[in-house]
């Protein structure tokens, strides 16, 4: 265990445990420790960085951390105990949407892919050689969906034309470069470093594929949310507005500066500007501007609504990962995704009356679905 990660081994008493894995997403965590946040809202907190979801979640089950940035299905994932010893957990703010990327090697690039069509080509001319294996961050994730749902929309079969692995998102840039992966779909900076180390090019992004869906949330134990309502309602107020903070364009270049550091994603700057504001050298030439690339806040963003919950479901159904599908009911989602508290800690912060809680049955009864089709479909070794 390294040094950053030893912090949560030797815990101070009274400080709130809370770990991150280095993405340009984490930034509101960052930012709220170096703005100060968590102090104005009375807290002491000790970040810990984390290699990947894979060690968030169970760190979060044996209750080393007391919350996490998350990916957005894990809380329901974690409550149903997938993958893992089964721990209830939920989430009160969403932390942000999109901001993950699907990147090529440069290898496929210079044997003839150039987009999904002509990558399929490859697949199929190349099928008897080998088969292409592509990384994704965790089993229940945009990521893996993402990917599957854009390979699909190109006539390729996920299940029978490629194969895909976990690989933790740090570790991505170099199997890519080493050749143990053809592609993967990942969160910034890591798409961009591919970029920047010659080891990869960006072919589509989740903006693209999936428009506002969200990303990461604050996963937290049931448990700490209900013996400490306190801190829980704090540390969604602190850290929503460091959502509004790195938001702002003016801010992109001290955000990047913060998370630069090695203790947080420890990426260069320029590198990180990318993903923040949506300017993505892509590789091989290709240079796009997209706005919303990856969106911190604005109107109803941050809110772990009844849409958001409904799209989490989806994603867990649709991962074939679920041994009882009946569990995943309106209820236990509504369980997990709670508008009530994030209205709470609105209220809290702002010292106003609560506004009316989002997210009702009705709403989930409606669920905002991926742009692609899902197809459930197990993970493939």
């Amino acid at each position: 265990m390294n040094k950053i990660n030893q912090s949560v081994k030797n815990d101070v008493p009274g400080k709130l445990r809370l770990g991150f894995v280095p993405l340009t997403d984490c930034a509101p965590l960052v930012m709220a420790q170096e703005l100060g946040l968590f102090k104005k809202y009375g807290l002491q907190v000790q970040l810990s960085r984390e290699l990947g979801w894979a060690t968030v979640r169970d760190k979060i089950a044996h209750g080393e951390i007391d919350a996490a940035h998350a990916l957005a299905a894990m809380p329901l994932a974690a409550t149903l105990g997938l993958g893992s010893i089964a721990c209830d957990c939920l989430t009160a703010l969403v932390l942000n949407l999109n901001g993950n990327a699907i990147t090529l090697s440069n290898d496929l690039w210079q044997r003839g892919a150039r987009d999904g069509r002509s990558l399929r080509e490859e697949i199929f001319r190349s099928r008897r050689e080998k088969t292409l294996t592509f990384g994704v961050v965790f089993p229940f994730s945009s990521h893996r969906q993402l990917l599957r749902n854009w390979l699909a929309a190109h006539g390729i079969d996920p299940e029978r034309d490629v194969r895909f692995v976990v690989v933790p998102p740090p570790q991505m840039v170099a199997n890519l470069k080493a050749g143990h992966l053809d592609g993967f779909c990942a969160g910034e900076p890591w798409n961009s470093l591919a970029v920047h180390a010659r080891a990869g090019w960006i072919a589509a992004t989740s903006a693209d594929l999936d428009p506002g869906h969200p990303e990461k949330v604050l996963m937290v134990r049931r448990e700490f949310a209900e013996r400490r309502p306190a801190e829980h309602l704090a540390l969604v107020s602190a850290l929503l507005e460091a959502c509004e903070f790195c938001a702002q364009p003016e801010n992109r270049a001290r955000v990047a500066t913060k998370l630069a550091r090695p203790e947080f994603v420890g990426v260069p700057v320029e590198i990180l500007k990318r993903g923040l504001a949506g300017q993505l050298d892509c590789g091989c030439g290709l240079v796009r501007h997209i706005d919303d690339f990856c969106v911190f806040h604005r109107e109803d963003a941050n809110n772990p609504s009844g849409d958001k919950a409904a799209w989490a479901w989806q994603l867990v159904r649709a991962s074939g990962l679920c041994p009882n599908p009946g569990a995943l009911n309106f209820a236990f989602v509504q369980n997990c995704f709670r508008p009530d508290l994030f209205g709470q800690a609105i209220q809290r912060r702002d010292n106003r009356p609560e506004k009316p809680a989002t997210g009702q049955p009705d709403s989930v009864r409606s669920p905002r679905a991926f742009r692609l089709p899902l197809q459930p479909a197990p993970l493939a070794s």
